[in-house]
């Protein structure tokens, strides 16, 4: 029984030792053989492949040992790799459509502008309002200040005195055609009708008075004429009061003139003689209704 565990233990320990040896061979052989093939990769250069973009970056030798074999690993070269160029592509080209004939259309010449329509004519009657019933002579085309201007030729022949107006600014200027009939008889009644004198300073009734006259409104020179005339059983006037009421006494008077196509003078004569019998007849209207009141007050 000793002979036998002390054979199985002389065997056990030659396998131990056999093994030992079979490992220290190996591993003899394998640092000779790792030292040959560092000598050979210290001998061996490798040559590094040129490359027009970048030059090698890092090399390096990996020796790893792996179940007792040894691999050498090959030197890494980094390198920028181009980026490809693109290949031309072969684009079709669109059909090119035939040109098409364009027929031109006849040009028609524009008509000329229609002249603008004027207000007033040669030779119409016409009231300016400074200055009153004149006739229009011409229509002429200056050019002032480096624009043309169309101007119509107003004569005053009692005056001796001729106004240029331009046409596009006359009406905005207040002149306009003689009165229609209906207009006269509104003026008429108008002066037939009782004076109405403000109490106010003479001063400003006669600024009121001139604006009135040069207004170039008949009705208002009719109310001058009403509230300046006096009758020759009313006290005189003043020099400026006689004057205003000449003034719009004629400026009327040569209206009525020119719309009943008679003279001046004899429309003048014709209008004081009307103004005349109406204070007559509105005075004895009223010696008539001051003997009535008297006669009532005596029963």
């Amino acid at each position: 029984m000793k002979k036998t565990v002390k054979k199985a233990a002389l065997a056990k320990k030659a396998a131990h030792t056999k093994k030992s040896v079979a490992k220290a061979k190996t591993a003899t052989k394998a640092k000779a053989v790792a030292a040959k093939a560092k000598s050979k990769v210290v001998k061996a250069k490798p040559k590094a492949k040129a490359t027009p973009v970048a030059k090698p970056i890092a090399k390096k030798t990996i020796l790893t040992k792996v179940t007792g074999h040894l691999k050498s690993a090959k030197p890494v070269h980094a390198h920028v790799t181009p980026a490809p160029v693109a290949k031309p592509v072969a684009v079709a080209a669109k059909p090119v459509a035939a040109p098409v004939a364009v027929v031109a259309k006849p040009v028609v010449a524009a008509a000329p502008a229609a002249p603008k329509k004027l207000a007033f004519k040669i030779g119409e009657q016409v009231v300016y309002p400074a200055h009153g019933v004149g006739r229009i002579t011409a229509i002429e085309e200056q050019e002032i200040a480096g624009s043309k201007l169309e101007l119509y030729i107003v004569d005053f022949e009692r005056e001796k005195l001729r106004l240029k107006v331009p046409t596009n600014r006359a009406e905005q200027k207040g002149m306009r055609r003689l009165a229609d009939r209906g207009l006269i008889e509104h003026a008429m009644k108008v002066i037939r009708g009782r004076a109405r004198i403000k109490r106010t300073m003479w001063s400003r009734r006669a600024q009121e008075y001139d604006a009135k006259i040069n207004s170039g409104d008949l009705i208002a020179v009719a109310e001058v004429v009403r509230d300046l005339y006096r009758s020759d059983r009313q006290p005189e006037q003043s020099y400026s009061e006689r004057q205003l009421f000449e003034q719009a006494l004629l400026r009327m008077a040569r209206e009525l003139a020119a719309v009943r196509k008679v003279d001046d003078d004899q429309s003048v004569k014709e209008l004081s003689e009307f103004l005349a019998k109406n204070a007559k007849r509105a005075q004895a209207a009223g010696e008539k209704a001051e003997e009535e009141a008297s006669a009532e007050e005596a029963a």
